[in-house]
């Protein structure tokens, strides 16, 4: 098979003080939970059906399909960290378990290719009849996803030959020949599945089938059509927007619908843009990334406003105690942002990619590794939550699975193949666009380089870079948004840069070390007055990190508080999780006691005494027990 053209997962290893604890959790501790959780073996946690399906179908084992009809790619995704966690552990009992779940699933394939256990086993006469909804090309995508993982990491090219059949009979079911369905996916995923899969291979046919997806989206017949798309009359969030079918992607002004849909479908676009160098998909790809990072995207990264539908609203609709802002569609976010640094190496696409990775993405997992956000609200009052109607899709405590659990194992192949976000190379010129410290090795135009990068982030701005390799490579060094006074030196002296994109582009030789410092002060962030939700309030941002209030440091009623922005905010060392930064911010709370008349309603006077809150990175809320928690804070 043909050798990966793009920087391969194997190829950079993280080795970090931040994201170690992190990362080794999730390979000694998550990996292990997770697979007996998917084998329900795990007491407390929803029941997955996941191997089980994979046995019944084959014949290993009887019963009746279990779970949603896409519990396949639970499973498929937990392959895929199982196998990036052996980059950094290998170890025999999870090689046995990848092993023995491979040779399941070829047991549990079809004389003809298919592979889905909801069809297989609860509506054999269904196959490809239920396009919008069936999900049977997403579970396809995850699936290959996790063979080209599985390749990659172990050489071990068995499920990759068992998904060679799947696309085989895909491409025989899809297309416009006789007999063949017009259509394209309900629930993209495939697309960008392919990609990879056509970049480790060099099979021109994995890309055919990607681009007939991408292209093919939003004209008709496709489901809409054939199946009567009857959810849209039904619900109307439910529409052909819902899917991104609303228009072709050239034609497409606004993200609409499902996040997580839309987050998948426009990485796979931009992994055609780059390998067809196709200018009008480019093109529409930045509008689009556009709309979403300046009128779309929380603060922590987070996309999606709302909970029917799972889905983006309007420009600016931004509520904070009831938004959905799903873990999986910040991960997707991540994806494309690293898609777009492949296109065209902007720092804007690295800082989005850096927020939504320290930020909503790692919210969607406990400190213990075995506790879950399918949600990652920027407010909440848990009785509230609990009580709400509108509030019924934000949990108030992470919880050990889901019935829908597409979080749990996507977070962990995250964790597991952080590497790949690091890095990307364009010509002769390697990026790096996150201070994550590393140990890589891959090749150059010119020939192989060795980085080893040891940070101090997210709590300093403080990276060096050592490199080895053949001289005359363009080492380009993201200068992030938050960065101020950045330096660079060179073995030890100062050198001068001039910054295109976003980049600080040095040429550098074998033994060069560089050594990159800037100031992170904290600060008050504002947003755009057209958000009404957080119109007269502000946050605090420290480098990479969103901070919030929780009501373990503050007591209750935290919307009491007002931040007097005269007085910066303040950063201090705390023990609290191993060691983090803490920030006080400054200002003055309600004055509860002038209301122990009972009163509902007064004229209005202003009372208030001087108070402060301890705010804590965004991410760590709820590893404390249950409390109130607040992002954005009124200010004067």
């Amino acid at each position: 098979m043909a050798k990966e053209r793009e920087i391969s997962i194997r190829d950079v290893v993280v080795d970090d003080g931040f994201w170690n604890r992190r990362i080794e959790n999730a390979v000694e501790k998550v990996v292990p939970y997770q697979w007996r959780v998917l084998n329900d073996q795990e007491p407390g946690a929803a029941p997955s059906h996941a191997v089980m399906n994979f046995k019944i179908c084959a014949g290993l084992a009887q019963g009746e399909f279990g779970g949603f009809r896409f519990q396949d790619s639970d499973l498929a995704k937990w392959i895929e960290a199982a196998s990036y966690s052996l980059l950094y552990k290998d170890s025999p009992e999870v090689r046995a378990h990848l092993e023995e779940i491979v040779g399941i699933i070829e047991k549990a394939q079809q004389a003809d290719g298919y592979l889905d256990t909801y069809f297989i086993l609860a509506k054999p006469q269904e196959r490809w009849k239920d396009i919008a909804h069936g999900h049977e090309l997403y579970c396809a995508g995850h699936m290959l996803e996790a063979a080209v993982a599985y390749y990659q990491v172990t050489g071990c090219d068995r499920l990759l030959l068992v998904m060679e059949k799947v696309v085989g009979l895909i491409r025989k079911t899809f297309g416009e020949g006789d007999g063949q369905i017009s259509s394209y996916p309900g629930h993209e995923e495939i697309e960008l599945a392919l990609m990879k899969a056509y970049r480790a291979t060099g099979r021109e046919e994995y890309k055919e089938l990607a681009v007939y997806f991408i292209e093919n989206r939003g004209r008709r017949p496709g489901f809409l059509e054939e199946e009567g798309f009857r959810k849209a009359s039904e619900n109307r969030w439910f529409q052909a927007s819902y899917h991104q079918a609303h228009a072709p992607i050239r034609e497409q002004e606004t993200a609409e619908g499902h996040a997580v849909r839309a987050m998948y479908f426009f990485t796979g676009a931009a992994d055609v843009a780059l390998e067809n160098g196709d200018g009008s998909l480019k093109s529409a790809l930045e509008r689009l990334w556009g709309n979403v990072t300046r009128q779309r995207m929380y603060v922590t990264g987070g996309v999606g406003s709302q909970g029917e539908g799972e889905c983006f609203t309007l420009d600016y609709d931004l509520p904070n105690d009831t938004c959905y802002t799903e873990t999986c569609a910040s991960i997707g976010l991540a994806m494309w942002a690293l898609r777009m640094l492949r296109l065209e190496p902007k720092a804007g696409y690295a800082d989005v990619m850096e927020r939504a990775l320290y930020n909503n993405v790692l919210s969607g997992i406990a400190q213990d590794g075995e506790h879950y956000f399918y949600v990652n609200p920027l407010a909440i009052q848990p009785k509230v939550a609990r009580f709400r109607k509108d509030h019924a899709d934000v949990e108030s405590s992470r919880v050990k699975w889901f019935g829908c659990a597409c979080c749990p194992p996507n977070i962990t192949r995250t964790l597991c193949g952080l590497g790949s976000y690091v890095y990307t190379r364009r010509g002769d010129a390697i990026y790096q666009h996150l201070y994550i410290g590393n140990r890589a090795e891959f090749d150059t135009e010119k020939g192989r380089a060795r980085l080893c990068c040891t940070s101090s982030m997210p709590w300093q701005g403080r990276a060096e870079i050592a490199y080895e390799g053949p001289d005359g490579v363009e080492l380009c060094l993201r200068v992030p948004e938050y960065a101020e006074n950045f330096t660079v030196e060179r073995n030890g002296a100062p050198v001068g840069f001039t910054a295109r994109q976003g980049y600080a582009p040095l040429t550098v030789r074998d033994g060069d070390v560089l050594a990159v410092s800037f100031a992170m002060p904290a600060r008050f962030l504002q947003a755009d007055p057209r958000v009404a939700e957080d119109f007269g309030k502000v946050c605090a941002q420290r480098g990479p990190l969103v901070y919030c209030a929780e009501e373990a440091d503050n007591g209750p009623l935290l919307h009491t508080f007002t931040a007097d922005l005269a007085q910066p905010l303040e950063a201090v060392e705390s023990g609290l999780f191993g060691g983090i930064v803490t920030l006080r911010a400054w200002g003055e709370r309600a004055d509860l006691a002038s209301w122990q008349d009972g009163a509902l309603y007064r004229p209005a006077r202003r009372e208030a005494q001087p108070g402060s809150l301890t705010l804590v990175p965004y991410f760590l809320w709820n590893n404390r027990g249950e409390g109130e928690m607040l992002v954005w804070m009124n200010a004067r």
